[in-house]
């Protein structure tokens, strides 16, 4: 295998395609969770203050049936080259929509709002999508003004979830396009019945359009395998210690258009368990979680992040500081012995009331999608009475090609290769990075590898060489224990004038674990010797840290004290030192702005990255004049 690696579950080298030998395509795994369940209940919502409402498997498949026959009614075609945008939040009818194409094989085109409206337009030229499925009015008049100034031809129906007036239908019209609820749609398809034309493994069944830091988005072409063999790998890691069953529950909040949430959902379909999905609204999302319960949760680190600092800011005593790190402490002893439980004495008397925020029946977290501080994991990994898995991957692979291992408690790693991929990592000279050194670019094989990008051969061979190996952009480790660990970025490193190689995203995840700071973007030029900071504080935190400066005021008062600024840059630097930062990898001076980089402002991406172009763009008068009070 020329130095790849392969997972230590595999006696051989034949990698994981499937899991189930009845479920080879997600139309198959939905099937295989009507059996599996005996039709049990498969989708949940609610509405606010009220108890969850269920559609059985059954109804589900039903429904997609109907909704698949009326888009054939509507001139679509059953293969994989017919495209259907899906333009909604996470709810039932996102599922009912994707599983109407697959069940006469065409293909889903996720579109999400935070991408902007032109790169809405993109996709929709790019993907030639003729239909459209919204779930509000706002997004179909978001589509609409496109048509209307004759930017998408292609476009010819919308279907939407939600009620509509009639102004709306009359306004498409205008433009030639038909705009339906979608129970008409339905209705025409339940009087139109068509019989299924089931996908094969090696179908199209998703493009994933990602969010380029710079650029138009790219689609990512999946197929039914890609996605399948990601699900059946992490079922495999996790069979001998904690199977998933029916009578699991998974809450559905991240994003359905990213590949991460989409393998979740595959997992629990094919083992016949219930999804629940959020109202909507991230602020009711404890909410929701008290009220269904669920046992399985994927996250985010900023979501970790957020449970980390509250639990820390709850110890607001010299007592209770104790209590809390010594009942973490004997929790993490038992952890490392291989007991995970909830039910002990010291969860009753400190971590209860955490765990019932969640439900308090979760088993299995897994977070992915950006780096998670250790200390931060190592800590809730005692705390939340839960195996928390730590996952790491790209849409390109389908979600994941590393998972940490039930029993490997450690941190500082993002687990050994999963079962339905070969990892090698390739030699970065220009980074000093060899594969001599067990270091290098992270490069993956296996049946969860995509297709390339929709109608991009350029961008695909750039990904994808011809030896099959898909090239991350990342820059990993070998640890001694067979795991991998990301180090480094390939593709946003830039040079000082020293001549010396930053990788600012590596320098930003030490420092954003500041307790001041929200935000931070560290930018250099190779022209300077030194780095830069711009820095967002957190509206919530700074208050109290500034209070320990004896500076009292409001946010922006706060924010324009010089004296807060010097704290904050000698908090940073201290992080940096700790966490083994060389000195040109500092920050010499700090900018603080008031606002949150968000992606209203264009300053992050949808997966909430940095869109570093814009931000040097927006701040260039600011840095122009750090670097000339410093006058280097």
């Amino acid at each position: 295998m020329g130095g790849a690696r392969r997972a230590a579950l595999l006696t051989d080298n034949n990698l994981v395609s499937y899991y189930f030998e009845d479920s080879k395509t997600l139309y198959e795994a939905f099937q295989r969770g009507l059996h599996a369940s005996g039709n049990g209940n498969c989708l949940g919502y609610r509405k606010p203050n009220q108890p969850y409402q269920w559609l059985t498997y059954k109804q589900v498949l039903d429904r997609a049936q109907h909704l698949g026959s009326g888009l054939l009614q509507k001139g679509c075609k059953p293969s994989s080259d017919q495209f259907i945008g899906i333009f909604a939040q996470n709810r039932p009818e996102w599922i009912i929509s994707e599983y109407a194409c697959y069940t006469y094989s065409m293909v889903a085109v996720p579109l999400y709002d935070t991408l902007g409206p032109d790169a809405i337009l993109y996709i929709v030229n790019k993907a030639d999508i003729g239909i459209v499925i919204c779930d509000k009015p706002e997004k179909a008049q978001i589509l609409l003004e496109n048509c209307e100034q004759g930017k998408t031809p292609c476009l010819k129906t919308i279907i939407l979830m939600d009620l509509f007036d009639k102004e709306l239908k009359d306004r498409g019209a205008k433009v030639g396009v038909e705009i339906l609820a979608l129970q008409e749609a339905e209705e025409l398809g339940r009087n139109n019945i068509r019989k299924p034309v089931p996908p094969g493994p090696e179908d199209l069944c998703i493009v994933c359009f990602t969010s380029g830091t710079t650029g138009n988005p790219k689609g990512a072409m999946l197929t039914h395998e890609n996605v399948v063999a990601n699900a059946a790998a992490f079922l495999r890691t996790i069979e001998d210690t904690v199977e998933c069953t029916t009578s699991d529950v998974s809450i559905s909040y991240l994003p359905l258009a990213h590949m991460f949430e989409r393998v979740v959902q595959t997992v629990m379909y094919s083992c016949g368990a219930k999804v629940g999905f959020f109202q909507g609204d991230i602020k009711l999302l404890t909410d929701d979680m008290k009220t269904l319960k669920p046992t399985i949760f994927p996250v985010v680190p900023r979501l970790l992040n957020r449970i980390y600092d509250k639990i820390q800011s709850g110890a607001n005593t010299p007592v209770k500081k104790f209590l809390l790190n010594f009942a973490a402490t004997m929790k993490m002893i038992e952890v490392k012995q291989g007991i995970i439980r909830n039910d002990s004495l010291l969860d009753k008397l400190v971590f209860k009331k955490v765990q019932e925020t969640m439900g308090g029946r979760v088993r299995i977290m897994v977070t992915g999608a950006a780096p998670i501080s250790p200390s931060v994991l190592k800590f809730l990994r005692s705390a939340l009475g839960c195996q928390v898995f730590e996952a790491y991957g790209q849409t390109e692979c389908s979600a994941g090609c590393t998972f940490s291992m039930p029993g490997d408690w450690t941190t500082g790693h993002v687990g050994p290769p999963l079962v339905c991929n070969i990892i090698k990592l390739d030699d970065v000279e220009e980074m000093n990075y060899f594969s001599s050194n067990n270091e290098g670019e992270v490069c993956i094989k296996g049946p969860n590898v995509f297709k390339g990008y929709l109608k991009d051969p350029e961008k695909t061979a750039e990904a994808i060489d011809k030896d099959g190996w898909l090239h991350t952009g990342d820059v990993g480790k070998w640890m001694p224990n067979g795991t991998l660990k990301i180090i480094d970025r390939k593709k946003n490193i830039f040079k000082l004038a020293q001549g010396e190689y930053i990788a600012p995203e590596k320098i930003e995840n030490v420092y954003i674990r500041s307790v001041a700071v929200a935000q931070v973007f560290v930018h250099g030029e190779s022209l300077r010797s030194c780095l830069i900071g711009i820095v967002v504080p957190d509206a919530e935190t700074l208050p109290e840290f500034a209070a320990k400066l004896g500076i009292k005021g409001s946010y922006e008062d706060i924010c324009k004290n010089p004296a807060v600024k010097k704290a904050i840059l000698e908090d940073l630097v201290r992080l940096g030192k700790a966490a083994g930062l060389k000195s040109f990898e500092q920050v010499k001076d700090l900018y603080i702005h008031t606002e949150l980089f968000s992606v209203e402002n264009g300053l992050l991406t949808p997966t909430l990255k940095a869109k570093r172009a814009e931000l040097v763009k927006v701040f260039q008068k600011q840095i122009e004049a750090l670097y000339s009070s410093m006058q280097e």
